[in-house]
């Protein structure tokens, strides 16, 4: 199938040539936490700025947070519910704007109030988006048929999570795990073709990348991670920022980011 592009090695290395060795360019935001859990978004910041030069990478957290971090000038408090998670769109939305690309990394409560803030701040911005891990689970509840017409946002999700979002959109494809991979390859290469947002998923042992009906596939054990760590918020991380060095290549660069050590 010509949209289908099975990975072994990687072939995108001169991309990490646009990783600035010593001049810091670029700004990035990481949102996510709760009263409750913290530590992945917390990880994930220390991993991004301990591997990449950037100017300025600011964490946002829930202020029912405060107190229980130091106070470093990179953190940002924004309004939360009164079980200690994110509450306010017009706040959200001016973190995610304030930067030039932002990773929503999870670790979110569930609840409605701030399914209705992600919902207000994710329909009235522009700037590039990164979802994953349980903020894909608050997309599918909400109005997902706008929000994924947004060029700019990268959902990266497991096929379970996938399967909520194609059923709430109606998309007229099934998703099973028990399906073959290259049922699954052709399900994503005709909903990216029906919508801009981006794709990455796990199924199979490999690793789907989607955008503008391209697929490309890649053995998640030549990437180094195991399928428990593709979840930790690392490879999102160098997922955003391997895309904020090289705009307009989301393929080649998100398959860059998965063999960069």
């Amino acid at each position: 199938m010509d949209f289908l592009e099975k990975i072994n090695e990687n072939p995108y290395a001169d991309l990490y040539f646009n990783i600035p060795e010593e001049q810091k360019i670029g700004t990035a935001t990481i949102i996510g936490g709760s009263g409750q859990n913290f530590r992945t978004v917390i990880k994930t910041a220390e991993f991004i700025m301990s591997k990449f030069p950037l100017k300025e990478l600011k964490v946002a957290l829930p202020d029912s947070l405060k107190g229980k971090l130091p106070p470093l000038d990179n953190l940002m408090f924004l309004s939360t519910t009164d079980v200690g998670s994110f509450s306010d769109a017009e706040e959200l939305k001016a973190a995610i704007e304030a930067n030039d690309f932002s990773l929503i990394i999870g670790d979110l409560s569930k609840n409605t109030l701030t399914r209705n803030a992600f919902e207000g701040a994710f329909l009235n911005s522009e700037k590039p988006l990164i979802l994953t891990r349980d903020s894909v689970d608050l997309l599918a509840e909400m109005k997902a048929d706008r929000i994924l017409m947004r060029e700019n946002l990268t959902i990266f999700g497991s096929i379970v999570q996938w399967q909520k979002i194609f059923k709430s959109v109606y998309y007229p494809k099934m998703l099973m795990a028990s399906q073959p991979l290259i049922q699954v390859a052709e399900a994503f290469h005709k909903f990216t073709l029906s919508y801009p947002a981006q794709v990455v998923t796990l199924h199979d042992g490999q690793v789907l990348i989607s955008k503008n009906g391209r697929v490309a596939v890649v053995p998640l054990a030549k990437s180094g991670y195991s399928p428990i760590m593709v979840w930790n918020g690392e490879l999102a991380g160098k997922i955003m920022i391997l895309n904020l060095y090289n705009p307009d290549k989301f393929l080649e660069a998100t398959v860059a980011a998965l063999f960069f050590r």
